[in-house]
């Protein structure tokens, strides 16, 4: 067993012999409480129309990459429907760091070969 390995079944067999005699681990180990803030923004119509235009997509292109269909799309955008808290999740992300999201997109995105005339 390598060092590295044998230094980690000690600690972890001290832990455990720590746990077994009610050792306040809290006292004792360094714990971390990782909090994630996941609230979706409210997304208007605006704000739906400015995510599209981020990424340079039409409204159909937008619809298929978010998995939703084109109608719901223009509901969003004219603000006859509001987006589901998981569309307005990536939506935020989308606006959080675009240059990632657009490079989503041109990587999946192929060109459809026309009918020859």
């Amino acid at each position: 067993m390598s060092r590295i390995g044998k230094k980690i079944i000690d600690r972890m067999e001290r832990f455990t012999g720590d746990l077994e005699r009610g050792v306040d681990v809290a006292q004792t180990y360094t714990c971390r409480q990782i909090v994630l803030d996941l609230e979706p923004t409210v997304f208007d119509a605006n704000r739906v129309v400015l995510s599209r235009k981020t990424l340079g997509l039409s409204q159909v292109l937008f619809a298929k990459f978010l998995g939703v269909s084109p109608k719901t799309v223009r509901a969003w955008e004219q603000g006859t429907n509001s987006p589901q808290d998981i569309a307005c999740r990536l939506m935020d992300e989308i606006l959080h760091d675009p240059d990632y999201w657009r490079g989503r997109v041109s990587q999946l995105a192929r060109t459809k070969k026309q009918a020859s005339c």
